[in-house]
């Protein structure tokens, strides 16, 4: 993970793309509305079965690539946070639930 937020945090360094850290939030949010959208057209609306398709991978990429930026512009270790989230749910599943009800 450290080698991929590196990556990204090259791509932006390289292309100036320096933006505080609101609108890093608000282009993540957007990206998961884009990929919401793309759900409900891709099923029509819950009327079909859903297929995935290059629109709805492409707009997890975008939200994969926001959320990246975000953690970075926050100096945020993604593989130490993803690590220390997977220790928690595992403690909560031992409770009997992944939900923040057994916190």
């Amino acid at each position: 993970m450290k080698q991929i937020q590196g990556k990204v945090k090259k791509f932006c360094i390289e292309n100036s793309l320096d933006y505080s850290v609101e609108s890093r939030m608000l282009d993540l949010v957007s990206e998961v509305g884009e990929v919401s959208k793309e759900i409900l057209l891709a099923n029509d609306y819950g009327k079909t079965t859903l297929e995935k398709n290059d629109n709805i991978e492409s707009e997890l990429g975008d939200v994969f690539f926001s959320l990246i930026v975000l953690s970075n512009t926050l100096d945020v270790d993604l593989e130490k946070m993803l690590d220390i989230v997977l220790e928690k749910y595992t403690k909560r599943l031992i409770n009997g639930s992944i939900g923040s009800e057994n916190d």
